[in-house]
């Protein structure tokens, strides 16, 4: 299927069914985060979340690894209470924005702070730690099964005797997931931090069912320039609030809190997210 923005044709296309390979969802997972200070700009009121974690690592004590660690947002807020961070991230852009941010902090915020490249399904540090986080949805690319499956099984390797595992994701809205991939749905404009000039943005959704990917292309074009175009993909598994519990329970993971946003409000119909924190069932650690 293709549609045309501008002067810009981008085609959406329905993945096969499963079982099949993530690395059909390379730009999906990677385009999003490779302009690490158009990622800082664009969320930088996102600040809930960063209050969330930072309450649990001022609770359960350090080290922390974050996995998914991004530029940083959450692992500097830890790190200034004192506490050493493990920051994991499969994307060496996102990486270098959060080293460039943490050049301009305090040396002894700076040392509490590692940063490192590495692929969360696969990860092995050989350490333990008592407070385990993978903020602002960074399960939802985790594409299938054996994916989660292998993603907890780290998380289980990190994690120490009594720790706890805290982790978001979006709460799939159905109004959303039925959306018409053909049609664009103008948002408000965008500013492009590298030239300050304003684009016009428009999103456009796809649904897969048989994989529970939902594609979003993110579109921002110069209202004077249609050959000016900037076109991110963003693909993210959704999980279903009884489905993602069931994916814990089998995997080891007793749920200690569930709720709907991230000052603990109950899930609900109109909950945006399903804020988790967990910890391991008694015998099951990963060796």
């Amino acid at each position: 299927m293709h549609y045309r923005y501008g002067s810009t044709s981008v085609a959406t296309t329905t993945m096969g069914n499963p079982p099949y390979h993530p690395i059909e969802f390379r730009e999906g997972t990677e385009s999003h985060y490779r302009d690490g200070l158009f990622y800082d700009r664009r969320y930088r009121g996102r600040q809930a979340d960063v209050r969330h974690y930072t309450a649990l690592a001022q609770r359960h004590g350090g080290p922390v690894l974050e996995l998914g660690v991004g530029t940083g947002r959450v692992a500097r807020r830890v790190a200034a209470l004192g506490l050493d961070v493990v920051g994991i991230d499969g994307m060496e852009t996102m990486l270098e924005r959060a080293r460039g941010m943490l050049d301009r902090q305090p040396r002894a915020l700076r040392k509490r702070i590692r940063l490192q490249q590495g692929d969360l399904r696969t990860l092995d540090l050989s350490k333990r730690f008592p407070l385990v986080i993978a903020p602002f949805n960074v399960f939802m690319h985790l594409y299938t099964r054996a994916d989660i499956e292998a993603a907890l099984g780290a998380v289980k390797r990190h994690l120490a005797p009594g720790g706890r595992f805290a982790f978001d994701v979006s709460n799939p809205d159905p109004r959303v997931l039925a959306r018409d991939p053909t049609r664009l749905y103008r948002c408000r404009p965008v500013v492009r931090p590298e030239n300050g000039q304003r684009y016009n943005y428009s999103e456009t959704f796809h649904y897969d069912p048989t994989t529970q990917v939902m594609h979003v292309h993110m579109i921002m074009e110069m209202p004077d320039d249609p050959q000016d175009v900037h076109i991110t993909t963003l693909s993210q598994r959704q999980f279903f609030p009884a489905e993602l519990e069931a994916f814990l329970s089998y995997n080891g993971f007793a749920v200690e809190s569930f709720a709907g946003d991230f000052d603990g409000a109950a899930l609900s119909a109109t909950s945006e997210s399903l804020v988790i924190v967990a910890t391991l069932e008694s015998g099951s650690r990963a060796e």
